[in-house]
């Protein structure tokens, strides 16, 4: 069965391929528009007081939800051209963090845990 990432992504290959932007989309491009899309995202939230950020106005919220769009293409985007399954990267990545951040040993904690044996 297909999932709505696996939709998202087919989609945005037909997206790219009618424009001929598959030349411009290398990982390495990718990246880096996925990182101005997180900057935008980022400015958004900029000089909202914690309580602010946790209840934006509506027409801040509107530009929120565009920005995540946006980075959550480019994303979907990347993994694609890469080879890479999202959802099973993320899946391991928090069965990595369940083992390195024991929620008896972190629970309420901001500590960053040792380093994973996947980040070597």
């Amino acid at each position: 069965m297909t999932t709505e990432l696996e939709r998202l992504a087919v989609r945005l290959r037909e997206f790219a391929r009618v424009r001929d932007w598959e030349q411009f989309h290398t990982p390495k491009n990718l990246a880096m528009a996925l990182a101005g899309e997180v900057g935008e995202l980022v400015a958004e939230f900029q000089w909202l007081t914690a309580d602010e950020s946790k209840n934006p106005d509506p027409g801040a919220l509107a530009r929120m939800r565009t920005e995540l769009g946006d980075v959550t293409l480019y994303l979907i985007r990347l993994a694609d051209v890469l080879g890479v399954d999202l959802v099973e990267a993320a899946q391991a990545k928090l069965e990595d963090n369940d083992r390195r951040y024991a929620a008896d040993r972190y629970r309420g904690s901001a500590e960053k845990a040792p380093p994973s044996s996947h980040d070597a």
